[in-house]
């Protein structure tokens, strides 16, 4: 067996033991160090993915709050062969901060610090614990903004947003996460403390470690401060929300709008019948009429006001060719909290009314949709699920959720799930997709990997794994075996 086809099994991860735990309250403190107490340790064994089968204990959770006690606690860890797991917020959804081999939980919700709002360089310098709304909510004051935006900025970690490259909201016009992550001071997991990049624009000196780093899922190094590059905040923004009788409909007229009406909107987010329903039955909206088959919401931004009345006015005349039943225009915060509220509490809808579930993250081809999403909708009739799909359109990102019904018996979904997972994964790889576009990973899509990714490639990955973490100590179980 080569080095990187290696991994230390539970068996060769050593315990922590009650001396190694008073050498780790000595690093940071007696208080910062969870052992022993399973109130107040369980909640750190989990994510957001639903299911008992996906979480783990570990050992002991240890909450530091610079990189010096962090490095201190790798070196530890590294020489002892004891796992170590980073968390931000846990609001993940692939299982990444699961410790799946117990071992220490690094936890970073001490390190919350906006370091720096560099106004002359463009550039924040922040903590990984700082929650991600509260840095646009701080910029906002300059006249800037960070332009990466999950959907769950009100709960996230930054640091878990750069592990996962997380995508959202904003992704058509301004890219992902890591369009923005420009340097990084880096834990490794042999406990030396680097720094990638830093305010500076341009940087081609060796290898490209930042972007490396960014989307890799806690398992090559342990980020300490975040360099992201800023943006002028837009001074105005109009949404629409727009009603199509069907989803085919809905999602062929998003590439259209970029290349026949030649305009990038910030947002495209679409949600089916289903994800309509249950989200406004949450909310108890009622936006929308029984012909309504999906939604779209379409979000514009900029700095003229009559350019963007322009845009809206095309968008809104393209969709009405096409079909639409109607389109609102909201164009003053009530009006555009009111929409987005719909979108954003989708999740919140179908975990009301089907607890049971299994959360996807597909990607593919933007142009594939129209024919993809009819085709999810034919296996979960075939398998007598509910799939509500909704998600990022103007990128091609599906969140498509496998939802048992109620009176489906617990035996029967635990047959299926797999099976049902199975074939949406087949279904978009044969349409050039992939099987995550922001979730991750993680512990949760392990064995599907290799349905993704070619031999060599994983096996590429991991040799990089094993020359930053030769122990395999750092985030064991996640994204291959």
């Amino acid at each position: 067996m080569t080095a990187e086809e290696r991994e230390l099994s539970d068996g060769e991860y050593k315990k922590l033991t009650p001396e190694l735990i008073d050498v780790l309250r000595n690093i940071v403190g007696a208080k910062y160090v969870l052992y022993d107490d399973f109130e107040k340790v369980e909640p750190y064994s989990h994510d957001e993915v639903v299911g008992e089968k996906w979480a783990h204990m570990p050992d002991a959770v240890v909450k530091p709050r610079t990189a010096e006690e962090i490095a201190a606690i790798m070196r530890l860890a590294n020489r002892e062969k004891i796992p170590v797991t980073p968390r931000g917020a846990g609001s993940g959804l692939s299982g990444g901060a699961v410790p799946v081999h117990g071992g220490i939980l690094l936890s970073l919700e001490r390190m919350d610090q906006i370091l720096e709002i560099d106004r002359a360089n463009m550039v924040a310098v922040v903590e990984p614990g700082v929650i991600t709304n509260n840095i646009n909510t701080t910029l906002a004051e300059e006249g800037l903004f960070f332009a990466g935006y999950p959907m769950s900025v009100e709960s996230c970690f930054i640091g878990g947003n750069v592990a996962e490259n997380a995508g959202g909201g904003r992704a058509v016009k301004y890219g992902v996460t890591g369009r923005y992550i420009i340097g990084l001071e880096v834990v490794t997991p042999e406990g030396d403390i680097i720094h990638l990049g830093g305010k500076r624009v341009k940087d081609v000196v060796g290898y490209d470690l930042i972007h490396l780093m960014v989307g890799s899922e806690g398992t090559l190094g342990i980020f300490t401060k975040i360099f992201i590059k800023l943006l002028p905040l837009p001074v105005k923004k109009v949404n629409l929300l727009v009603l199509f009788k069907d989803i085919s409909t809905a999602v062929a007229l998003v590439p259209k709008i970029m290349t026949y009406g030649k305009i990038i909107p910030t947002a495209v987010e679409f949600m089916d019948r289903t994800a309509v329903e249950l989200a406004c039955k949450y909310l108890n909206e009622h936006l929308y009429s029984q012909e309504v088959g999906a939604m779209l919401l379409i979000e514009l931004d900029g700095s003229d006001e009559e350019q963007l009345v322009r845009e809206y006015e095309v968008i809104g005349e393209m969709c009405q060719s096409a079909g639409a039943i109607e389109v609102f225009v909201a164009d003053n915060y009530t009006t555009q909290e009111r929409v987005w509220a719909v979108r954003r509490n989708v999740p919140e809808g179908i975990q009301a009314a089907f607890p049971v579930k299994a959360s996807e993250d597909l990607v593919v081809p933007i142009a594939s949709l129209p024919e993809l999403l009819p085709k999810i909708a034919e296996i979960a009739a075939k398998f007598d699920v509910v799939i509500p799909c909704f998600g990022h359109a103007g990128d091609g990102n599906i969140h498509s959720t496998i939802a048992k019904r109620p009176e489906m018996p617990a035996e029967k979904w635990e047959k299926i799930e797999e099976q049902v997972r199975n074939e949406l994964y087949q279904l978009v790889l044969s349409y050039g997709g992939t099987i995550s576009g922001e979730h991750g990973i993680g512990h949760k899509r392990i064995k599907y990997m290799q349905k993704a990714l070619e031999p060599a490639t994983i096996t590429l990955m991991k040799r990089i794994k094993q020359a930053f973490d030769p122990n395999l100590i750092l985030n064991p179980g996640k994204l291959f075996k």
